[in-house]
């Protein structure tokens, strides 16, 4: 299969001869063995079948073979949640004394992880500006770097990432670059191809795509090789822990086990079997949804940045946003329903222009099938200095819009409505 909407449909799960055609949900903790080897075995790595599902699952693992097609990785864990997933993605390489890039245009929940959390672990987060050169940013590096994180668009800045400049930048370091991929997913651009060496999602947003199942993944690109590289000694060292497995010598998944049999192990946030099978069922549609996610945003884009009210709209499908060309290049087939406007005048008028929608809904969510709009500096961003809100382009009159499927008329028109109420 080559084809990203094939791939949605049929790609990992096949039945055989009398079994179910669509994915089962196994929902049991455990797993049954007749023979302790058989189960040793499992614990060994010498097997891949199932003994406990806070490591591995079969209905989790359908969603993990799909992701990792999608993606054109070479596997994939997933956790129970995107915040799990970048914390996950981030202590697979650092630990206390460490530190890493990311860019400061990350969504705020990444952000206070990075800044606050991890921090209190002894991992020193040092931010840049996406806009930053690469001369800046390498400036940042030193013999304790051990990842880049970036997003592919920026929540809710709408920054595209110029995939080039940083994956240059980790090459001549030989540095991991991990990409959230949430917002524009595999059906608009593949992170991997960019040279990305790993894929971070939070799948409750598109992958899922109807706001009810939470999820992460994280995928392991197999294009990094650890094997000698000075900065990484916890995967070329034996670990005493897991029977003196020298993680470098599994080759192109070493990250992704690595995750699995220390992280997953230690901190048991596997997603669970029954989120598992609703994300999976969703992704089925991840294709057709994220085409019209695309078409929609654009229009609606085309209408607020013609109306006398809007001060400003960030999407990179309208030709005069900064990031048309890069859009242009990683992201050729739709940039997503994500985007992002500011009202003029007083910050109420954010508040005013939300209340008086009625199809579109206040809520801390996007990227489902719903149109939804959120005020960031005042919710999912609030916990910020308002320096932090600088750094991350969250400006006071910034009104966060995810445009669902519904017939785009339909959205202006609500939009259009709230508009002449203020």
């Amino acid at each position: 299969m080559k084809n990203i909407d094939t791939i949605c449909v049929q790609a990992g799960f096949k039945p055989a001869q009398g079994e179910p055609r669509v994915t089962p949900i196994y929902q049991s903790t455990t797993f049954y063995y007749e023979k302790a080897q058989d189960m040793a075995d499992c614990f060994d790595l010498k097997s891949s079948s199932y003994f406990y599902t806070r490591l591995a699952n079969p209905t989790v693992a359908v969603l993990e073979e799909k992701l990792t097609a999608l993606e054109g990785g070479s596997c994939a864990v997933c956790t129970s949640s995107g915040q799990s997933a970048t914390m996950f993605t981030v202590l697979n390489v650092a630990h206390a004394g460490d530190n890493i890039l990311a860019s400061s245009a990350v969504y705020g929940g990444s952000f206070n992880l990075l800044d606050v959390t991890l921090r209190k672990l002894g991992i020193e987060t040092r931010f840049f500006s996406p806009d930053d050169s690469a001369e800046d940013i390498e400036k940042l590096i030193d013999d304790k770097t051990k990842l880049i994180f970036t997003e592919s668009l920026a929540n809710p800045a709408i920054v595209v990432l110029d995939f080039d400049k940083i994956a240059k930048i980790a090459q001549k370091y030989q540095i991991v670059f991990a990409v959230d991929n949430t917002l524009v997913t595999a059906a608009l651009c593949r992170p991997i191809e960019f040279g990305a060496n790993v894929v971070v999602y939070s799948t409750t947003k598109y992958m899922d795509g109807h706001a009810v199942a939470l999820g992460g993944a994280v995928i392991d690109g197999g294009n990094f090789n650890f094997k000698g590289n000075p900065r990484y000694a916890d995967f070329n060292e034996p670990d005493e822990s897991y029977h003196g497995l020298v993680f470098a010598d599994l080759g192109a998944t070493a990250f992704g086990i690595k995750c699995r049999a220390q992280l997953m192990r230690d901190m048991g946030s596997m997603m669970s079997p029954q989120n598992a099978f609703l994300t999976n069922l969703g992704s089925e549609t991840l294709s057709l949804r994220m085409a019209k996610h695309s078409e929609n945003a654009k229009k609606v884009a085309e209408f607020l940045s013609k109306q006398d009210k809007v001060e400003w709209v960030k999407h990179p499908s309208l030709k005069d946003n900064k990031y048309y060309g890069l859009a242009q290049k990683y992201f050729p087939n739709g940039m997503g329903g994500m985007m992002s406007f500011g009202l003029k005048g007083p910050k109420e008028n954010a508040v005013k222009f939300m209340e008086a929608l009625k199809m579109i809904a206040i809520v801390t969510h996007v990227a489902d099938a719903r149109s939804c709009i959120l005020h960031p500096a005042s919710t999912t961003h609030r916990q910020l200095s308002d320096k932090a809100l600088q750094d991350c382009g969250i400006e006071p009159n910034l009104l966060r819009l995810s445009v669902g499927i519904e017939n785009a008329e339909d959205i202006i028109a609500d939009i259009a409505e709230a508009l002449s109420q203020i």
